[in-house]
């Protein structure tokens, strides 16, 4: 079993693939052993490009190779339900891009099949894996910055896409709450737990999508967390948490590798740094290949119970807001 390494199906030969792949190669126990698209041209493209051995041009294709012990899934939003099933279906086990579905009835599906079929099953929001968010946390789970009062967390980025782009396509859950906004709520609920109450106000487009989006959650001791997602300002993609004996500062881009800077009130400064091997996907490619190597349906660190509160809360921001997939939440 030392020696086994897990086989990697990609399925999407998208901008997100060629990050994870990328990634992948420096991960010791896998190996990419084939690449799916919806057109052959595509996928052997793909393969060309990472060197890997096999590409199909459909994706039952790919389902049904029998060597392919895990399906990465990089499609949009709207298709994550679909493909995870068809892999989930075909007895694959499954890392699918976040959000593990476009709200609760979606996730609930996919998590009840991976029961069913006892199947490793994860949402890749990569960032849970990261050195430098595991150690924001050890931080504040250890009380290192006092009681945490404010956590103040932005991810917003200027798309001039046109209307058919997934940033602003209804059709395809267009929006910012499930683009960028998923990992300032991902934060907040991993650093400070499920909040006792929200609020929050988005600016619609023409299709009825979040445009820009706040929210803020409330919790236990007046802690509250401030959160700003949007397709329509380029400012710091930055994460602050203040506590009562000092603050946590992650710099821009947080989501990504960096560093945690760490400032105590009386002026005393710590920055931890962090190596890493590619572009801090492979944590996530890690987790996925030790648990399965394990036997193990689930990570402990982002578990299925995990994708369920964080997507419960995106549904609910998403209602207060008036954010209405047809195709999906009807």
């Amino acid at each position: 079993m030392e020696n086994k390494k897990i086989k990697w199906g990609i399925l999407s030969t998208g901008w997100i693939a060629h990050k994870f792949v990328t990634a992948l190669q420096v991960v010791e126990n896998s190996e990419i052993h084939a690449v799916g698209s919806r057109t052959i041209e595509s996928a052997q493209k793909f393969a060309t490009e990472f060197n890997i051995p096999k590409a199909y041009g459909t994706y039952e294709e790919l389902m049904s190779d029998s060597e392919i012990d895990v399906i990465y899934i990089g499609t949009p939003h709207n298709l994550h339900v679909e493909n995870a099933l068809l892999a989930l279906n075909h007895n694959k086990h499954v890392l699918c891009e976040k959000p593990l579905g476009v709200n609760l009835k979606e996730a609930t599906i996919l998590i009840e099949k991976a029961k069913e079929k006892n199947l490793f099953l994860m949402e890749a929001l990569w960032s849970r894996f990261l050195p430098n968010i595991i150690k924001t946390k050890e931080l504040i789970d250890s009380g290192e910055i006092g009681d945490v009062k404010l956590l103040t967390v932005s991810f917003s980025i200027l798309s001039d896409n046109g209307p058919e782009h997934r940033h602003y396509n209804i059709d395809l859950c267009g929006g910012t709450i499930l683009d960028t906004g998923i990992y300032n709520i991902f934060l907040s609920m991993l650093l400070l737990g499920k909040p006792k109450r929200f609020s929050a106000i988005a600016g619609l487009g023409e299709q009825g999508g979040d445009n820009s989006c706040s929210y803020t959650f409330q919790y236990e001791k007046d802690t509250l967390a401030v959160m700003y997602s949007s397709f329509l300002a380029e400012i710091p993609i930055v994460a602050e948490i203040h506590g009562t004996k000092g603050k946590i500062l992650l710099d821009h881009l947080w989501f990504c590798p960096g560093p945690v800077r760490l400032i105590y009130r009386d002026g005393r400064e710590k920055t931890f740094d962090f190596e890493y091997k590619s572009n801090g996907y492979e944590f996530e490619a890690e987790e996925v290949a030790n648990c399965i190597l394990a036997g193990k349906t689930q990570s402990d660190l982002w578990s299925w119970n995990d994708s369920i509160q964080l997507i419960t809360q995106m549904d609910a921001i998403r209602k207060e807001c008036g954010v209405i997939y047809p195709k999906h939440d009807l």
